[in-house]
């Protein structure tokens, strides 16, 4: 059997082999992270908790400013369009991320009292975000270069390095420091100097060139329009925590930034399965089999839902693992965060179609829409309930997305494929609307323990007495795999 799977793993062409274990990297960075919680929410008070996220939740914010995010879209597209001058193009835009991460540092430096103020962090804090700006940019720059050629073995000892160094490090720091929060922002500093400073040299070196007029004007005109959506999303995933630090206190930040953080832990199967699914869709789109799209998607769609009420249906059990009785609150939060969860999946089904045929515009006004929303009912709704209105308004916003996309996506058939529309209204708002119906009822016996599981039995009987059905989808799903 062993032999068996090695064969077939050997025979595999170096993309596929490439793909899966790009796929390792994603789970090994997001899986020891998830896995090291309990060991940190233990380490530190749940005010320290929500320092450090909120520092986390300012530096993915503050980063796209600095570096424009260059190293996204705009720098996996250039290794493919400028393929014969690949090191200069790397180089180039590795030196101008520099120049950037050195400009606003000045910026920082002259007027500090006054960013100090507005992100409530220390100089020591904002100079070491700055830093990791830079060192976690150097990285993914190189990363993205491996992907290109699919150069998977030193990506996955590095990543599985770093993962691992990361939380010992930080265990190491915190021990022995008063001000926790900053020793763990310094452990991750100096574990990224380490590990990641010297492909900023390789880079360099193989391009020799630190300034490109021509790629820099490339690589800004194409990510400037950009902005608008990676603000968008990242205001959308950090903007709750920031607020409820600001609005309500620092503990509080803390309980929802561990109920984030674990309601997203299934954010990892949406990532595995649209990987996995993704080249298909776009094979479909390319062929005009438009129709063809609708089973599987309605198949992965019901997954990712099964997924998360799993996770809805156990939430008061997996705060108990995950942190001491302090956080208990966190359990009412997980539900309508757990449930955005599978709206992210699904706007990532409907966007598919504006990604493909360019209308990025399309893309850009519904995050600007969904964290405009976003930033406007955290305001009004945790003023006024409290830090757990965050969990709801990011539910609301997350619905908003998804809609958004929806529509457009419908706007984009219109446009260019004949009229024709891949899936039928009516299906996906009934399985959205069991789904969600399930979760907040699951919610509401968090205090019935016996209910609670009186419910998942009866669930798992109809489940047990429509075994066939059960059978039909798990062959439909194997076919698509064969495919």
């Amino acid at each position: 059997m062993r032999n068996t799977c090695y064969n077939k793993y050997r025979n595999l062409p170096v993309q596929a082999k490439a793909s899966f274990w790009f796929l390792v990297c994603s789970f090994l960075q997001k899986g020891i992270s998830i896995l090291t919680t309990p060991v940190f929410t233990r380490l530190l008070s749940t005010g320290e908790y929500g320092q450090y996220n909120v520092f986390s939740s300012w530096m993915g914010i503050i980063t796209i400013f600095v570096t424009l995010n260059l190293y996204a879209g705009v720098y996996t597209q250039g290794l493919v369009k400028f393929d014969k001058e690949r090191k200069v193009f790397s180089s180039s835009l590795q030196g101008l991320t520099t120049i950037m991460v050195m400009g606003w540092t000045a910026v920082y430096l002259v007027f500090r009292e006054f960013w100090n103020t507005l992100f409530s962090l220390s100089t020591v804090q904002m100079l070491a975000m700055l830093v990791m700006i830079w060192s976690s940019t150097a990285f993914s720059f190189w990363a993205a270069s491996q992907r290109v050629q699919y150069r998977y073995k030193a990506l996955v000892i590095i990543t599985l390095i770093v993962s691992f160094a990361k939380p010992v490090i930080s265990i190491v720091f915190i021990l022995l420091a008063t001000d926790k929060v900053t020793a763990r922002i310094l452990a991750l500093v100096l574990t990224e100097l380490i590990g990641y400073s010297g492909f900023y040299i390789i880079q360099m070196k193989s391009g020799k060139k630190f300034i490109s007029k021509k790629f820099w004007k490339y690589a800004v005109l194409y990510n400037l329009p950009l902005i608008p959506h990676y603000l968008s999303q990242t205001v959308l995933n950090s903007a709750d925590r920031i607020m409820i630090k600001d609005m309500v206190g620092s503990v509080e930040a803390g309980i929802y930034s561990l109920a984030y953080s674990v309601s997203t832990i299934m954010s990892l199967f949406n990532s595995a399965l649209m990987q996995t699914i993704s080249p298909w869709i776009y094979q479909k789109i390319r062929n005009r089999e438009i129709k063809a799209i609708a089973s599987v998607a309605y198949l992965s769609l019901g997954i990712i839902a099964v997924v998360n009420l799993i996770l809805i249906v156990l939430a008061p059990e997996v705060i108990a693992v995950f942190a001491p009785y302090e956080y208990h609150e966190a359990i009412w939060v997980i539900p309508p965060v757990a449930m955005s969860v599978y709206f992210m999946y699904s706007y990532d089904l409907f966007a598919k179609f504006a990604f493909y045929y360019e209308k990025t515009n399309f893309i850009m006004m519904a995050s600007v829409c969904g964290a405009v929303f976003n930033v406007v009912l955290n305001y009004l709704f945790i003023k006024r309930f409290g830090y757990m209105a965050a969990g709801y308004t990011t539910l609301a916003c997350y619905i908003i997305y998804a809609v958004g996309h929806y529509f457009f996506m419908n706007k984009v058939c219109n446009q260019f494929c004949d009229g024709e529309h891949p899936y039928n209204s009516k299906i996906i708002i009934g399985m959205t609307s069991v789904f969600c119906i399930l979760g907040f009822v699951f919610s509401i016996t968090y205090k019935f323990v016996l209910l609670r599981y009186a419910i998942v039995f009866v669930i798992l009987l109809i489940i047990f007495l429509r075994r066939d059905d059960v059978k039909r989808i798990r062959m439909e799903l194997q076919a698509f795999k064969s495919k």
